[in-house]
């Protein structure tokens, strides 16, 4: 399966519709150990991008992972749009105008992203952030070229973050009680390779 801009507003449209049924559990994991609005910051940033996308021709893939990335930069707060933004912008900038792309080929230019995510965020595999599911999942589509096997690493690296102490972001205020929690950015995450594996599909 290769992607083009169907298959990545496809991936798009996904999300957008799964954060609309999980808008409340995302704000619920996110209230454990930060501000409580996680969920719904995200839901509002991809119907914008949703609003954005439809009826318009999607143009190449960069084109199309721009747009969504600055329009989660302008509409989505906290911490999740700068840092969502900046991951679909740096990958967009490594798509160049190729306009197809192998599930090893795009994981090149999602591993641009996560580059962009550390310079902006300071934090590394470990931290109890997006990163600790967004690393193994971009990891697994780049070795195995399999969306799904890169979904399910999404999910092992957010139950990973649970016994894990929060070094970065708002939820390392807490300590030691960060401490059995999900990380709400993580969930995201799984949440974003779930829908890139049905999109493959």
């Amino acid at each position: 399966m290769n992607y083009d801009s169907n298959a990545l507003l496809a991936w798009v449209l996904c999300v957008q519709a799964r954060l609309g049924e999980e808008r409340g559990h995302l704000d619920r994991l996110d209230a454990e150990i930060g501000d409580g609005d996680h969920g719904s910051n995200l839901s509002r940033g991809f119907s914008k991008v949703v609003e954005k996308l439809q009826g318009a021709s999607p143009g190449s893939p960069a084109v199309l992972l721009k747009e969504v990335a600055m329009t989660l930069i302008s509409t989505v707060g906290g911490a999740s749009g700068p840092l969502y933004g900046t991951f679909f912008l740096e990958a967009a900038k490594a798509m160049g105008t190729t306009a197809s792309f192998s599930p090893e080929e795009l994981a090149r230019c999602l591993q641009n992203g996560i580059a962009g995510i550390q310079r902006l965020g300071k934090a590394s595999a470990g931290d109890k952030t997006m990163l600790d599911a967004l690393i193994p999942a971009v990891d697994a589509l780049a070795t195995h070229g399999s969306a799904t096997d890169a979904a399910r690493s999404a999910e092992e690296g957010l139950a990973a973050t649970i016994p894990l102490q929060a070094r970065k972001g708002r939820a390392s205020y807490l300590g030691v009680r960060s401490i059995g929690h999900a990380d709400p950015g993580a969930a995201s995450t799984a949440l974003l390779f779930a829908c890139l594996a049905k999109a493959g599909s």
